[in-house]
C-alpha cells in the first residue's frame, strides 16, 4: 500500500479511492482533446478558468493553442513507428490509424526485428533509466503519485494487430498459428523490460491503455483471451502486483467476461466504457471488486439535453459509489461537443462528485 505520508490532499484522496478507504470526494475530471482545444481556443479557456474545481491550477495561457509540439501520431500524413507500422492522420489533433501492417504477411517476419525496449519507444527514443528515476522523484517531491509504465496506448493486444491486421490476427487466433506464439513472446519481453526499467526506478504505482474490447463484446471468446492475452498479462503486471504496486488500466470496448481475470493479473483500477459494458454490468462485475475510473458516456454529449446529462453522471454516480470510495469520474470530450454542454459537464461534475476548490486544500487557485 503507497503510504499517504508526504502526499498532498489531492493524492490522498485518489488513493483512498484505490484503496476504498473512504474518501472526501469522488475523483472527478474533463478530458479535452487537442482537437476540442484548436477548435475553441480561448473560449475554451475560458470554461477551463471558470471551473477551478474540475482543473485545479490551471493557468490562463499554459497551453499554447497552436500545439507547435504535438505528439506525431496527431499530425496529418504517414507516420511509420519503431515497430514498421506506418499510421495515417487525416485531421490535425485527432489519432492516427495504421493502415500498413509490417507483418501483414507472415513471410516479412523471419527479417523483421522489434525496437529495443530500453532505447526505444514506439516513436523516437525512449527516456533514460536516470530520466525515469528523475521524473519520479520530482512527483514525489510535489506530492503526487510517482507514477510511470512507459507503454503507448494499445501496448499488447492492439500490437498484435497494429502488426499483423485485425482480420488476419483473428484468423491467427483461430488456426493457433505458432507464429503467433512466437510474435507475442517478441511483445511481451519487450513490454517486460520496460515495465522493469520503472519498478527498477522507484515508481509506485503503474498505468497502461489498450482497447480490448468492440462495442458489444470482446473481439474473441474469454476463453480465447485466457489463452492467448492473459498469460502475458500476468508475465507484464504481475511483479506490480508481487510488489503491491496498484495498475490502472483503460480498455475501451465491453470487457465485463474477464474483469475476474484483469483483478487475478493485478489490476487495481479499471477505466471502463459506460456504454459498452452499462451502468448495470459494471455495478454488478466491479462494483466493490475493483476499483473504477468510470469513462461517462463520449456518444452522448455532443446530442444529450442538459437533463440527459445531469440523469447521466448523477445516476452513474449513485450507482456505483460507495462511501469506502472505489469511483472515480471522468468526461472525455472530443470537439463534437458544443462549448456549453463542456460546460454543463463540468458544472454537473462539480455538484455531484463535490471536489473541493483549490484554497480548500491550500492550492493555488485558477489564474487569469
Amino acid at each position: 500500500m503507497i503510504p499517504y505520508e508526504g502526499k498532498n490532499p489531492r493524492t490522498v484522496n485518489f488513493l483512498k479511492t484505490l484503496y476504498f478507504d473512504s474518501p472526501q470526494w469522488v475523483p472527478c475530471g474533463v478530458s479535452l482533446m487537442m482537437a476540442t482545444w484548436m477548435k475553441y481556443r480561448e473560449e475554451l479557456e475560458a470554461i477551463v478558468l471558470a471551473h477551478p474545481r474540475i482543473f485545479p491550477g490551471y493557468v490562463k495561457g499554459s497551453i499554447n493553442l497552436d500545439f507547435p509540439d504535438a505528439y506525431v501520431l496527431y499530425e496529418p500524413g504517414y507516420h511509420t513507428d519503431n515497430w514498421g507500422c506506418v499510421w495515417h492522420n487525416i485531421e490535425r489533433g485527432l489519432d492516427s490509424i495504421v493502415v500498413k501492417h509490417a507483418l501483414e504477411n507472415w513471410d516479412d517476419f523471419a527479417n523483421w526485428k522489434a525496437p529495443d525496449p530500453l532505447t526505444q519507444a514506439d516513436f523516437g527514443a525512449r527516456p533514460s533509466l536516470e530520466q525515469i528515476r528523475n521524473g519520479l522523484a520530482a512527483a514525489r517531491a510535489r506530492g503526487d503519485l510517482a507514477g510511470g509504465g512507459g507503454l503507448a496506448h494499445g501496448f499488447f493486444y492492439m500490437r498484435l494487430f497494429y502488426l499483423r491486421g485485425f482480420e488476419n490476427l483473428m484468423m491467427d487466433f483461430a488456426n493457433d498459428d505458432p507464429r503467433l506464439h512466437r510474435l507475442i513472446q517478441i511483445i511481451e519481453g519487450y513490454n517486460v523490460a520496460v515495465i522493469q526499467q520503472y519498478l527498477e526506478a522507484g515508481a509506485e504505482y503503474m498505468s497502461f491503455g489498450e482497447d480490448l474490447g468492440t462495442q458489444k463484446s470482446l473481439p474473441i471468446s474469454p476463453a480465447m483471451w485466457r489463452r492467448f492475452i492473459k498469460p502475458s498479462y500476468e508475465a507484464m503486471f504481475g511483479p506490480c502486483r508481487d510488489r503491491d504496486i496498484p495498475v490502472y488500466l483503460h480498455s475501451d470496448g465491453h470487457i465485463l467476461e474477464i474483469i475476474p481475470d484483469l483483478i487475478d493479473v493485478g489490476i487495481r483500477m479499471i477505466n471502463p466504457q459506460i456504454r459498452a459494458n452499462t451502468l448495470e454490468g459494471i455495478r454488478d462485475v466491479m462494483k466493490g471488486r475493483i476499483a473504477i475510473a468510470l469513462d461517462l458516456d463520449r456518444q452522448l454529449f455532443p446530442f444529450a439535453s442538459f437533463s440527459e446529462i445531469e440523469d447521466h453522471i448523477a445516476g452513474a454516480h449513485d450507482a456505483l459509489n460507495m462511501k469506502e470510495g472505489g469511483l472515480a469520474m471522468g468526461a472525455e470530450c472530443e470537439p463534437d461537443v458544443p462549448l456549453e454542454r463542456i460546460d454543463w459537464i463540468c458544472s454537473v461534475l462539480e455538484r455531484v462528485c463535490k471536489p473541493p476548490l483549490p484554497e480548500e486544500l491550500g492550492e493555488k487557485s485558477c489564474a487569469g
